[in-house]
Parts: C-alpha cells; structure tokens; sequence
C-alpha cells in the first residue's frame, strides 16, 4: 500500500465502521427503547439525539483535527464511540440510553476529521474522487448495517449494541496500527480550536458559506423525504395494516418494512457504485459545481415523482426513482464537500469541513421533526416539501463561483 493512498483506506475503513456500527443500532433501537417505556416521541428523539450531538460535535473534532492533527482526533473519538455502544448495550434506564446514544454520536463526529485527511492527502479532481469514498462508505453502511443489526437482534435486543462496540474496537486497532498523520506543516501557530471561531473569517470567502446553506438546505429536504418513506409506502401498497390485529399486523407491518428496505438497499448499491467509482472521471471531465448542480436536480425530482408512482400504485416503479435519488447524492455530496475543502485554507480544512457536516447533521434533526407535521396534514406533503426544497438548493448552488480551472481557491488576500 502506497503511502498515498494508506490514509485514504483508513479514512474510508473509519467512516464505514462508524457507519456499519449506527446502521446495526437502527433495527432494535425503537423497540429496545420501548423496554423502557419510551413512548414513540421519545423513540423518534432518541433517533434525534445522535444527529443533535453530531451537529455539535462535527466541527469540534474537525477543528480541533487541525490543531494537533488528524490521528489523535480519530482515536480518541472512535474510543469514545466504543464506550457509547457498550452502555447502550447494558443500558437499565431510558435516561442511561439516551446517555450512551449521545456519547456515541459525540465520538462518531469524526467524519469531518476522515474528510480532512482526504484533502491532507489529494487534490483537484482525486479529492472528489477522495470525498466519493465518504459517500460510498454511507453506501455500505446503509446497505449491510441494518441487515446486520437485524441478524444480531435475533439474539437479543442489546446484542447489535454489543457487535457495533466490537466494530469500534476493529476500527481503533486498525487505525492505531496504520494510520499515519495527514496534517500539512503550515507553520500557522495560532490555530483556534473552539470550530465556531473561524466562522467570521470564513464567511468573508466567496464560497464558503454558500455552500455550508447549501449542505444544510439539501440535507433538511433529503431527511423530509427520507422520514416519510417507510410510511408513504405503508399507507400505499400495505393499506389498512394497522387496523389488523395480533399476528395479521405484525405480517402486514413486516411487509410495509421488506418493501422498504427494497428501496433502500437499491440507494445503497447505487450510491456506492457511484461514488466508489464513478465520481473521480465525472468530477475531471464536467467539474464540480456543474455535478452538484445536477445531483441537485436529481434529488428534487425522485421527491416530486414518488407520490406520482403512489397514485400510480406500481411499486416496481420505485426502483428507477431509488437510482435517481441515489446518483443525485452520489455526485452532490463528494462535490460539494469537494468544493468546500478548495474554498479554504489547508489549516482551515478540518474546521470548514466540520461545519459543513454540522450543517447537514441540523438538517437531519429539523427534516424528521417537519416530516411527521407535514404527514400528518397529507401523506404526498413531504416529498412536494422536500423538492421544494432542493429547488432552492439547486438555485442558490448556481452562484457558486469557480476559477478558469473549476477550482474555487480561497482569496489570496485571507490571513
């Protein structure tokens, strides 16, 4: 293994057992919950909580990445995922739960410090194909988490709690053993590391800020959609389920979750396909701005065209819109991320990617907390919200400015 391309494997390994480890939580956490007394709010901000400590956190890590470099950062934070994984499995307490949730989200808010050692580590058009890594590591980790927690859960609800905790331990060794540190000598001697005090200085670049409304706004209406899904296909293609009773209801509820996961997995499958090895030749011949743009487009249209199949009432037909759905993402974040880590300095790198993140990991605590509003009012309102609002993102993402050679270089003048 090169020296190059070491840091870029260990990145990749990192935010995909991060990620194997969250997606394994996801099948038994509401009903783990429920042991508990946990009525469904509480189940749903349970949920919420992992995102709310990744808003936090991402840009805290990320700076402070910066400062004394990438490798201690993702130690000490995947040590701290581990100890959030294996309270959660030997929670007695709803309050405990919560503890243990949040103290994994804490530690999993490194995937800024991962995208830091990318843009250490690459340039032009390899960082995007760098940042594709990223997007195709939450590919892996949507596919095989879930259907791993699943397996685990047979065993027992702590026991996925206990195998993401064994994920952690695999994830720490190997980043122990072989990741080198990325962060580039800059010689800058006064780095700050609390990640909102570079905000002022940010925004003063002509790109920075756009595109973190941009990641916020995408992210918000990407969750909308996403909330609604299992839901909307409930209410379509299993009609009536949960007015069944006993066993008839479990079957049918069982149904609505296969039809799902259907979905899901083709987002998955596409999404790394895609973003492992597809988005470093699209980001050299087209640029980009010009692929965020179009993935962009991409997103808003699969939203807008689900309740078109819903009255349809043709579930295969969900298919090709998972396939739009997931290139839309595929080419949108690596881009975009991409296009965030050109816009600063390489001392600044871990702080603009962390709150980039932080901006999408808010979009992931409001898009559910409107999803279920909007259901409630009409089962088509989420996916019409959630075009709208990735219209807007399209709209704003067409000021991005770029350079002659599609890079969007930070001023000269900065610092």
């Amino acid at each position: 293994m090169s020296g190059k391309s070491r840091p870029l494997l260990i990145a990749f390994i990192t935010v995909t057992l991060d990620l194997l480890g969250f997606g394994i939580i996801i099948p038994i956490q509401p009903f783990y919950a429920e042991t508990f007394g946990a009525s469904p709010m509480m189940v749903t901000w349970l949920g919420a909580s992992y995102s709310l400590m990744q808003f936090l956190f991402v840009p805290f890590w990320g700076r402070l990445s910066d400062r004394i470099g990438r490798r201690p950062v993702i130690l000490t934070s995947v040590a701290l995922g581990i100890i959030g994984y294996i309270l959660f499995g030997f929670a007695n307490s709803l309050a405990l739960l919560f503890a243990a949730r949040m103290l994994s989200g804490f530690g999993n808010a490194n995937i800024a410090t991962a995208q830091a050692i990318i843009a250490d580590t690459t340039t032009g058009a390899d960082r995007t194909k760098g940042m594709g890594l990223i997007g195709a590591a939450f590919g892996l980790g949507f596919i095989f988490g879930p259907a791993l927690g699943g397996f685990l859960g047979q065993f027992g609800l702590a026991a996925p709690a206990f195998g993401a905790a064994i994920l952690g331990v695999i994830n720490f060794v190997f980043a122990f053993t072989m990741l080198p540190e990325t962060r580039p000598e800059t010689g800058a001697t006064n780095v700050r590391v609390a990640p909102w005090s570079v905000l002022p200085d940010l925004v003063k670049l002509p790109n920075f800020l756009r595109i973190v409304v941009i990641l916020g706004v995408m992210t918000t209406g990407f969750a909308l959609m996403e909330q609604a899904l299992g839901l909307y296909i409930e209410r379509i293609w299993v009609p009536g389920a949960l007015t069944l009773d006993g066993e008839a209801q479990a079957e049918a509820l069982r149904h609505a979750a296969a039809l799902t996961a259907y979905f899901l997995v083709v987002v998955g499958v596409t999404a790394t396909i895609v973003q492992g090895g597809l988005i470093g030749r699209l980001s050299r011949r087209f640029g980009e701005k010009r692929l965020a743009w179009l993935g962009l487009l991409f997103i808003g249209l699969s939203s807008a065209l689900i309740p078109v199949v819903g009255g349809i009432g043709e579930y295969a037909a969900m298919f090709p819109l998972a396939i739009l759905m997931a290139t839309g993402t595929s080419l949108t974040t690596p881009s975009l991320n991409s296009l965030l880590s050109q816009s600063v300095h390489a001392d600044e790198q871990g702080g603009a990617l962390g709150i980039g993140q932080s901006a999408s990991a808010l979009g992931r605590v409001v898009g559910p907390a409107l999803s279920g509003m909007l259901f409630e009012i009409t089962i088509t309102a989420p996916f019409y919200a959630s075009a709208i609002l990735l219209a807007a993102a399209l709209l704003i993402s067409l000021g991005i400015r770029v350079s002659a050679s599609g890079k969007t270089d930070p001023a000269a003048t900065h610092h």
